[in-house]
């Protein structure tokens, strides 16, 4: 249908949820041009890195798809960003622990000791099915939207291929990295939003306004980011982990078998599983923009058996003695 049937006024109220959105005008012009003219997709496909607005986008999206002409816009906002509108199922990645799924908050607070990547489980594509299969309560259709679209397994993405085909009254909305992780037939069946990654001055005015400016004094967590401001931040919180003498050693040329040997005993008694895949991602751009090419296979390949649960401890002895 033709945008004349908005009013100026209320084509600005589109725009105004999506203020507070830094570097992502593409993406929102695109999604704002939907609503004007009625064309929403059954699907959406919000593709870019983490950490750069995709779940933003999302949120107010959704606020702008909920809204309903007799309710409160900031009561509604805040519903969604709780997650609690009975017209939106908000769907993340699980793992299964005692017959029960818990999200990756859900794992932390709980103190599982998590092997692998979390899922989206064929469990939870058959909610959404459930989900659908009424109608809305309170909008005019209702929202599903999946977080990491790309750890769908692949039983689970064969059964979003029928949602995705008949939504009915619903628009569901995936949130990936990029389109190599997804089955060519959920591509399909979904609009693509792309999402970017944000310059130096977007990058600030995000870590800014969320309080954490002093990471722009950090230029080796800003190079690590590459331009995703929530990926600045987790790169900083990791740093925090980190004794800054077990860095500076381990960020030092290592000179001998012993020294090697005894930074790996420190690494593995000190650092969680997640610091030290931090720490050779943080070991690879310091030694790049240090123009060391010498070694990076290796520390590439400690990432690699690290993730496989190769013993840390001797995944860190054979790396840094490499390195010598």
């Amino acid at each position: 249908m033709p945008s004349k049937l908005f009013s100026a006024p209320v084509q600005q109220s589109f725009n105004q949820h999506f203020n507070h959105i830094v570097g992502q005008s593409q993406a929102v012009e695109l999604l704002v041009q939907a609503i004007i003219r009625q064309r929403i997709a059954p699907g959406y496909l919000f593709i870019g890195p983490a950490g750069i607005g995709r779940s933003l986008v999302a949120t107010a999206f959704t606020t702008i798809l909920l809204h309903s002409p007799d309710g409160s816009s900031d009561n509604l906002k805040r519903r969604i960003q709780a997650r609690n509108h009975p017209d939106l199922l908000w769907v993340e990645p699980t793992y299964l622990h005692q017959g029960k799924l818990l999200t990756v908050s859900e794992a932390q607070t709980a103190g599982l000791k998590r092997r692998g990547l979390p899922q989206v489980r064929l469990e939870q594509i058959r909610d959404i099915a459930r989900f659908l299969s009424r109608p809305p309560l309170e909008a005019e259709r209702s929202v599903v939207v999946i977080e990491s679209a790309e750890l769908i397994a692949e039983a689970a993405a064969n059964g979003l291929l029928k949602t995705l085909e008949e939504p009915g009254q619903a628009t569901l909305v995936l949130i990936a990295p990029d389109q190599q992780t997804l089955l060519p037939t959920l591509i399909s069946r979904c609009q693509t939003i792309p999402f970017r990654r944000l310059g130096p001055s977007d990058m600030a005015q995000v870590l800014t306004t969320t309080d954490h400016i002093e990471i722009l004094d950090y230029p080796e967590v800003l190079s690590l980011a590459q331009g995703s401001p929530g990926a600045a931040i987790a790169s900083w919180q990791q740093l925090q982990t980190i004794p800054p003498d077990l860095l500076q050693q381990v960020s030092q040329p290592i000179r001998n078998i012993r020294t090697a040997l005894e930074l790996a005993r420190q690494i593995v008694q000190t650092l969680e599983p997640e610091s030290q895949l931090w720490l050779l991602d943080y070991l690879q751009q310091n030694r790049w923009q240090q123009g060391h090419a010498h070694g990076m296979e290796k520390l590439e390949l400690a990432r690699k058996q690290l993730l496989r649960y190769v013993q840390p401890r001797l995944v860190w002895e054979v790396t840094l003695m490499n390195l010598i």
